[in-house]
């Protein structure tokens, strides 16, 4: 070989080793940009193209009673989705699947023709039906399961619980109020399908790490739903026997605010929340405003008794049933004609002119100044949504005619929560307590996450003025001739007061004579209540008198609340534990003793030895007493009577215990 040759040998060898060498340097480079630059923006790119997504609302927390029993809980569903990018046959799909779901084809159709990668055609379906879209086998056509809303009892505390839409919200009652704390955090469905669009396999992953919780609690409320159905029951027959469009009922603890029972008629099923009027969940008893009546008379007479210018014994000339006031003159009701009455007697015979004068000698101010203290003319503050402030005009826009008229219910508006609180605070030395339906919440490991204590708002009235105002009120109905003897209840002392509003005719701007609202509140034993309760017949067509349609219906419920359930009110069993799986329905283990004791006490707010007593409503001198009693170290803010207390009552106690008091006279 020349070396010529030699030379272009080489040089074709090094030519090559070179084009290699670029060759593989390029390939390098193209790597490192695909799987290190790009590397995220492709496999995004891929996941878009191989994989789907879809976040599926996760199980709601449990709603319990008071006593462990479920009136909320959740099943798992199936539901039907579709992928319309991977439908070949939008029309043959369309038509197989429509008569299943019970759907126009034509929509169905138009659904499945679309450009997009994912719609819902069912939701929540039962399983039969399910189960026949499945068996189709049509590609781009989904089953996947949802957790939806059950109300075991139906109508039971229908209007108090509300209901949850498709999108698993609350929309109604407590499943609005605490959407966030019962609602969990979304779950992610993801599918993947091969290069012909099949799905090969699918999975659930949590949603981010970054999301505050991811399991929603349960939520314990004060209801009993023992007493919540007695309350229905008694409520549904009264409507019917007399004839009314609508009644509420409210039944609540008066020294701690916890609501037993709340209940209206016309019944609402959540379970069917979508069947029914717009409106018709509505939960009455904290959203309608209505004119009190004669309910409203012991809260002028407590002002009065608390100011001092009047003592039961005082005489008031009630001039035989017609009192001019201005341009108006003020009748008694039923026509009445009464002369002279004491006190008590304006409060016991229900006499419309007594309550005037006793309001005319308190003064709008002093008047207008009592009526805010008892809550009227401002939210209760309970954990309800849609709750009215009533109304209640400034006392600088009262004539004469107001003051007077307002005194026996006429002229302000009220909800039923703000009367029982009202009520509830003369049964409880005066103080007012803030109304509340939840008790607690718990995780879904059975872990007590938060107590709701009971609040005290302020001291409305002494104790000394609330205990005479219970004695008159007793007199309401355990005297012979009172007006409120047929809430009567053998062997226990009740307290009450009757009711009976003419409801203001919106086309005549007048008060109308036929249509009335026919109350009752009053509470048990008298002694020392611890039942407060509120019954109202809307519009009834037989016995328009609250004396005679709601008195016996607080009889009954009455009597069967003390013959039936020998527990103690306050008392709360063990809470539940352990969730697990039943035939879909999401379930609780319900293990007595499953909590500690220091748990128990904290969702009781006992009383008892190793935990802190309640010393609110007590005078300095009555809570050191108690204080000693128990080797507490008391340190004591304030005079007159406590408002509030740190650590709260029913707290477990150590071996040095120590308590601070915050005292105040309320004004």
């Amino acid at each position: 070989m020349t070396s010529t040759s030699q030379k272009w040998l080489k040089f074709r060898i090094a030519t090559l080793l070179c084009f290699f060498l670029i060759l593989f340097t390029a390939l390098i480079t193209r790597a490192f940009q695909l799987q290190v630059l790009s590397g995220n923006i492709l496999k995004t790119l891929a996941d878009r193209q191989h994989t789907r997504m879809l976040k599926v609302p996760s199980e709601r927390g449990i709603i319990f009673d008071r006593n462990g029993e479920k009136l909320a809980a959740s099943v798992m569903a199936d539901s039907v989705c579709a992928d319309p990018s991977s439908i070949a046959d939008p029309d043959g799909a369309a038509r197989q699947i429509a008569p299943i779901l019970h759907l126009d084809s034509t929509t169905l159709r138009r659904k499945l023709s679309g450009s997009g990668s994912f719609c819902w055609l069912a939701r929540r379906i039962p399983p039969e039906q399910s189960g026949r879209v499945e068996a189709l086998d049509i590609k781009g056509i989904f089953i996947v399961k949802e957790a939806k809303r059950f109300y075991p009892n139906g109508e039971l505390a229908g209007h108090l619980l509300g209901f949850v839409g498709l999108d698993s919200t609350g929309l109604e009652g407590l499943e609005k109020e605490y959407d966030d704390i019962v609602k969990g955090t979304p779950e992610k469905l993801v599918w993947s399908r091969d290069a012909k669009g099949k799905s090969i396999y699918s999975r659930i992953e949590k949603a981010a790490a970054t999301a505050k919780k991811e399991e929603g609690y349960h939520l314990i409320l004060t209801i009993d739903s023992r007493i919540q159905h007695l309350v229905e029951t008694q409520l549904k027959k009264a409507v019917i026997e007399k004839s009314a469009s609508s009644a509420f009922a409210i039944v609540m603890d008066p020294k701690t605010g916890e609501i037993l029972a709340m209940a209206g008629v016309p019944e609402f099923d959540p379970n069917h929340f979508n069947s029914y009027a717009v409106g018709w969940s509505k939960n009455r008893a904290i959203a309608d405003c209505f004119d009190p009546g004669s309910i409203f008379k012991p809260f002028v007479a407590a002002g009065a008794l608390e100011e001092g210018i009047a003592k039961e014994t005082d005489r008031f000339y009630c001039e035989n049933g017609a009192y001019r006031v201005a341009n108006r003159v003020i009748h008694e009701a039923q026509r009445k004609e009464h002369g002279n009455l004491t006190f008590s007697e304006i409060i016991k015979f229900s006499s419309n002119i007594g309550a005037a004068k006793i309001a005319e000698k308190l003064g709008k101010e002093k008047f207008y100044d009592y009526i805010t203290r008892f809550g009227f003319g401002a939210k209760t503050g309970i954990d309800l949504p849609g709750e009215s402030a009533g109304l209640l005009r400034p006392h600088q826009d009262w004539t004469r005619v107001d003051t007077v008229t307002i005194a026996f219910g006429q002229g302000i508006s009220v909800t039923a929560i703000q009367m029982i609180t009202a009520l509830s605070a003369i049964a409880n030395q005066g103080l007012l307590m803030k109304p509340h339906v939840v008790k607690g919440f718990v995780n879904k490991q059975g872990q007590i996450a938060k107590v709701v204590t009971p609040t005290v708002v302020r001291r409305v009235v002494s104790p000394e003025t609330a205990k005479r105002m219970a004695a008159i009120l007793t007199a309401v109905v355990q005297d012979d001739d009172g007006t409120g003897k047929r809430a009567r209840i053998e062997n226990v002392n009740v307290g009450g007061k009757t009711g009976t509003a003419q409801k203001l005719d919106p086309r005549r701007h007048v008060y109308s004579s036929e249509k009335v609202k026919t109350s009752f509140m009053g509470f048990f034993p008298a002694e020392d209540p611890q039942i407060v309760m509120l019954i109202t017949l809307d519009e009834p067509q037989r016995d328009k008198w609250g004396g005679l349609a709601a008195a016996p219906v607080f009889k009954n419920i009455g009597e069967q609340i003390l013959t039936r359930f020998k527990t103690d009110i306050r008392e709360i069993p063990s809470l539940p534990l352990e969730p697990e799986e039943n035939s879909g329905i999401v379930t609780v283990n319900y293990i007595p003793d499953g909590f500690s004791p220091e748990s128990r006490s904290m969702l009781e707010a006992g009383d008892g030895e190793s935990t802190m007593p309640d010393f609110r409503g007590m005078t300095v001198r009555e809570a050191m007493k108690r204080a000693r009693e128990r080797s507490i170290e008391l340190t004591v803010q304030g005079g007159g009577w406590a408002l509030s207390q740190s650590p709260s009552p029913g707290i477990p106690i150590g071996d040095h215990p120590a308590c601070t008091v915050s005292f105040s006279t309320g004004y």
